[in-house]
């Protein structure tokens, strides 16, 4: 029969705490939207087409300050005044596996979120915000502002 001592049962159950502290860290994720990183899958894959009813969305890339260089597969602008979003809210499709940038200006501080993603931006008065990430879940996504709960559009990965 084994025999603990006090001192080795505080070692144990210390060592357990740290391995217990170390996996929920691991696993945790953070609910801020604007500290979450998004993906950064290489983006050898062709473009494919993509449909959109509104918003309006384009092939090209327009760089911002917090939009990195890569060349995306689908960019989507939007424009929020006096808590009207334009080009009104509506649907963007597209296709599983594409590389999407979402920019907003807005005229007051905001914070852009993509659920289901959960990837999001700050956007400060007057200042583009943006975020970028592989669609690589399908589904039915909302885009929205967190302070004026603006809904932006819904992306529709297929």
């Amino acid at each position: 029969m084994f025999v603990r001592t006090p001192a080795a049962r505080t070692a144990v159950a210390l060592a357990a705490v740290a391995l217990a502290a170390l996996l929920l860290a691991g696993c945790g994720q953070d609910d801020d939207p604007s500290v979450a990183t998004p993906s950064t899958v290489p983006t050898s894959a062709a473009p494919s087409s993509a449909t959109a009813t509104t918003p309006t969305s384009t092939a090209t890339s327009t760089p911002s300050a917090s939009a990195s260089t890569t060349a995306v597969d689908q960019q989507i602008t939007v424009t929020i005044a006096k808590k009207r979003v334009d080009p009104p809210t509506g649907r963007v499709t597209v296709s599983k596996g594409q590389l999407v940038r979402i920019t907003v200006t807005s005229d007051v501080s905001d914070e852009l979120h993509v659920h289901g993603y959960d990837v999001g931006a700050r956007l400060p008065a007057g200042t583009p915000g943006s975020v970028e990430f592989r669609a690589d879940k399908t589904g039915l996504f909302e885009v929205e502002t967190h302070e004026s709960e603006l809904v932006l559009f819904q992306l529709v990965v297929r």
